[in-house]
């Protein structure tokens, strides 16, 4: 059964009625509060997934809070709690090698979520087609480029935690169509940064900071997911900025808050993911290994290497969510129009919608 008291706390959450001593316990270890997606969205779908898939599987939900100290610790404790396996979400994929190690040497299983964990064993990672995420993000960041009329387009991009697979992939994606436009004198990358921890304050002072270097003359930000975008947004706002004077792309995982954003004109794209597939993925690997059958083979479509092995990987599909397509996280169930639209009814989009 599994037990959950609330995937808002920092500490260990437990789902459900009263423990079965046959159980199999699982540990559901997040990043982050930042990413907010983590505890709203993917904690709760996975608790409700594992459940249709392992019935008697009992979920504890902890949150590093961007410490990966403290996602150390939570590791070793979910050890010494005996469980049976860890769902790991790592606070920072180049820190989290000790925590691989322990698991291994105790003998508990671990199933990557999302983030990737370098220098340790793991049974599978689920993630979404990372290389697919910054492609999109590149063709689309192209698309503007190619619109404007001025050369050189001068971009600040506003990068992922150093050294991910997630980040490396996305850098790739976005440079098969960045590049080029480089090459050519199209674009100038007027400034340029990894975001420690994607954290969402750091990517607002970076974004603010090159504002103020380059006296406003930055035509587009291009981040690599919401949070990132997202700084970029605030750093407009705080300095005086109206919507649509400065581009903002390169979104991906559709929060709520970005998709007001794109309402509003402020940010151009997200990627979709869509959470809910990817925690039911998760599930059926975790139920899978549970119960002692490994990972499915028939859901494994390619492997990410971590710099210990090539760990099996569940990529999933994505799409570009724009301000012309806006209705599809709507239509797939990710948002209403309500949740979207709330502190923004006047805008065009919510108007038509509402």
């Amino acid at each position: 059964m599994i037990r959950l008291l609330s995937a808002l706390l920092a500490t260990t959450v437990i789902t459900g009625a009263a423990q079965a001593q046959d159980a199999k316990s699982v540990f559901f270890l997040l990043p982050n509060t930042t990413t907010i997606r983590f505890e709203s969205r993917d904690a709760p779908f996975f608790v409700e997934a594992l459940k249709e898939e392992a019935s008697e599987a009992e979920v504890a939900v902890q949150n590093a809070q961007g410490d990966p100290q403290q996602q150390q610790r939570q590791i070793e404790d979910a050890i010494s709690q005996g469980a049976d396996l860890i769902m790991l979400t790592s606070a920072d994929a180049n820190l989290v090698a000790g925590g691989l190690a322990a698991a291994e040497m105790a003998g508990v299983p671990v199933v990557l979520y999302d983030h990737d964990a370098i220098g340790g064993k793991a049974e599978a990672h689920v993630v979404f087609d990372s290389l697919a995420v910054g492609q999109a993000q590149g063709q689309r960041a192209a698309e503007l480029i190619e619109a404007m009329d001025k050369s050189p387009v001068k971009v600040a991009r506003v990068k992922g935690n150093q050294g991910e697979f997630g980040t490396m992939q996305y850098e790739k994606g976005q440079d098969e169509f960045l590049q080029p436009l480089i090459d050519s004198g199209k674009v100038e990358v007027v400034c340029d940064q990894y975001t420690q921890n994607w954290d969402p304050t750091l990517a607002q002072s970076f974004a603010e900071d090159c504002l103020t270097r380059t006296g406003g003359d930055v035509d587009m930000f291009l981040g690599m997911n919401d949070g990132t975008t997202g700084g970029s947004v605030v750093a407009l706002i705080s300095q005086g900025y109206q919507p649509g004077e400065k581009i903002v792309t390169g979104g991906q995982d559709a929060t709520v808050e970005a998709l007001r954003y794109i309402a509003q004109g402020w940010q151009d794209n997200t990627i979709l993911k869509d959470l809910r597939m990817e925690a039911e993925a998760a599930a059926k690997v975790v139920s899978s290994v549970l119960d002692g059958e490994g990972v499915p083979q028939d859901l494994v479509t390619g492997t990410v290497n971590n710099q210990y092995a090539d760990v099996p990987a569940i990529f999933l599909p994505v799409s570009n969510i724009t301000s012309d397509n806006l209705e599809e996280v709507v239509t797939k169930g990710v948002w209403t129009w309500e949740e979207i639209c709330q502190g923004i009814e006047t805008t065009e989009i919510c108007q038509a919608n509402l």
